[in-house]
């Protein structure tokens, strides 16, 4: 079954500085987390706020190029997820052709921005990314990394929208 889900927010990774989009199930609290590249965090945040610039970005062209080709994109869903790696397929409509594709969820919600097109999560994706008690390990058993593990432990899905890139 598919859930729809919005952008609660963008933050940054402290320990490895990556940012990490929180995809948020509209119907409960539950929060995705999915780490992306700055590029594509740079391009949803742009969306986001509203920011144009004066030459097309990388998914503002993919955009444009299918508005030349009268193709119009339908839906995204975040669609498995696989040692760590979350899987997307982006969906689109030509004429009376529908066709979908393989996609990094970083590039699908940032092309499903430009649309205004929803994005919906697999239940499985769901399912396997909650963390509950017990999941997590902690590797670096140093003063700093049981400072890190505490910080991490007592923070909740709210936290993460209070930041952004």
């Amino acid at each position: 079954m598919l859930h729809k889900a919005h952008i609660s927010g963008l933050t940054m990774d402290p320990a490895s500085n990556n940012p990490i989009i929180m995809l948020k199930i509209n119907e409960g609290d539950q929060i995705i987390p999915i780490w992306i590249g700055l590029l594509e965090a740079t391009s949803i945040a742009s969306v986001l706020q509203n920011v144009t610039f004066e030459r097309p970005m990388t998914h503002d062209l993919f955009k444009n190029f299918l508005g030349k080709l009268q193709i119009t994109l339908l839906k995204v869903e975040i669609c498995d997820l696989k040692d760590n790696t979350f899987f997307a397929r982006i969906f689109f409509s030509s004429g009376e052709e529908t066709f979908d594709m393989d996609a990094r969820p970083s590039d699908a919600i940032a092309i499903a921005l430009r649309f205004g097109a929803p994005i919906f999560v697999d239940d499985k994706v769901i399912e396997k990314s909650k963390i509950t008690d017990g999941d997590a390990e902690v590797a670096d058993r140093s003063q700093e990394g049981k400072k890190w593990a505490e910080y991490l432990e007592s923070l909740s899905p709210e936290d993460f929208g209070k930041y952004k890139v």
